[in-house]
């Protein structure tokens, strides 16, 4: 039995129209899905990884179902400096589903702190590019992409040195006492050891020791460290390397400071 060619071509003019329609009507059906970025959030999980956290709420109330949303994201500082990559991926929202999600971007706060030793003491804002990726209908791609930012609190905000107060200990050496202060800017908790080496002007080794320290997030602390100096070597000048430790990082360049 032969299909009339007329038949056949009617045939495709409806097919036509019917998918315009249809693409048609899912495009417009974007006005009716919404997207929802909450507040980035950080926080610290139980083996002392960073955790940036985006809430994302996403409803949609149009006529198709929306498959393969995915959300990549880049988080850099001041400098372009990529600190962490992430993705979430949902496979599909269901038409009159509302879906409620966090996008995760994991972050050792000890990589960051050892390649950008200037957050230890310097509070900023780091940059969050974010890319959205789905489909209408499950078939016509869409993209977005939006820019948020985080603050980033310094661990050891405004960190001084104060000056040595000398005090002679025994005939062959001085205790030198020297103020220790900062202010804890982080979102976390402190806990740790800071130790200071102290040289002469020739770059010999002349003084070291260590304090133990705790700094509560959002804290001041004020303390002290003390050295024992041979008085035969007491410097005049030269420099004072710093080093921090505690669970959460441990820096390997030294802070340095000149005195005299």
């Amino acid at each position: 039995m032969r299909i009339p060619i007329r038949m056949i071509g009617i045939a495709t003019t409806f097919f036509w129209i019917f998918l315009l329609a249809y693409l048609i009507s899912a495009v417009y059906s974007v006005k009716d899905l919404h997207l929802n970025f909450g507040e980035p959030q950080m926080s610290l999980t139980t083996n002392n990884q960073m955790v940036l956290s985006l809430p994302i709420a996403i409803t949609n109330k149009g006529f198709y179902n929306i498959g393969f949303f995915n959300v990549t994201s880049e988080i850099s500082d001041a400098e372009d400096f990529i600190v962490a990559q992430g993705s979430t991926f949902v496979p599909i929202i269901k038409k009159g589903e509302e879906v409620i999600t966090a996008h995760d971007v994991t972050i050792s706060i000890d990589d960051f702190l050892q390649t950008r030793q200037n957050y230890l003491f310097n509070d900023a804002e780091l940059k969050i590019y974010v890319a959205l990726g789905l489909r209408l209908a499950e078939m016509i791609p869409v993209q977005a992409s939006t820019n948020l930012s985080v603050p980033w609190g310094a661990p050891f905000y405004n960190f001084r040195l104060g000056e040595p107060e000398y005090a002679e200990f025994s005939l062959t050496q001085f205790r030198v006492t020297m103020p220790i202060s900062f202010e804890n800017h982080a979102f976390f908790d402190m806990a740790g050891n800071i130790q200071i080496r102290m040289y002469n002007n020739a770059g010999s080794l002349v003084g070291d020791a260590q304090t133990a320290f705790e700094a509560p997030q959002h804290s001041s602390y004020n303390g002290f460290v003390e050295f024992y100096v041979l008085t035969s070597e007491m410097p005049l000048s030269g420099r004072l390397e710093v080093y921090f430790a505690t669970p959460l990082f441990s820096i390997n360049e030294p802070l340095v400071i000149l005195y005299g």
